[in-house]
């Protein structure tokens, strides 16, 4: 039982770590974009899908899912998390 509660009780503090993370993943991709945006126009329009779809996530709240897809980006983009 002791560890149910201490397991939610760690969740519940990470969460806003999750949500603070989302911003600056977003600014990181958006500084790519425009100082070195890909040359394939399929992995830029493939990266501006996951970045609005990791804003969406984050303004409804799933920042766990948010900085996931984010991170798909960046990856995409070459960034180092």
């Amino acid at each position: 039982m002791r560890r149910i509660v201490l397991s939610i009780a760690a969740a519940f503090i990470s969460m806003p770590l999750w949500a603070m993370q989302c911003p600056m993943d977003m600014a990181k991709i958006d500084e790519q974009l425009k100082t070195n945006p890909p040359s394939d126009p399929a992995i830029l329009t493939r990266v501006k899908e996951l970045r609005a779809e990791g804003e969406k996530l984050h303004n409804a709240g799933d920042h766990e899912q948010s900085v996931e897809v984010l991170g798909e980006a960046q990856e995409l983009l070459g960034i180092e998390g």
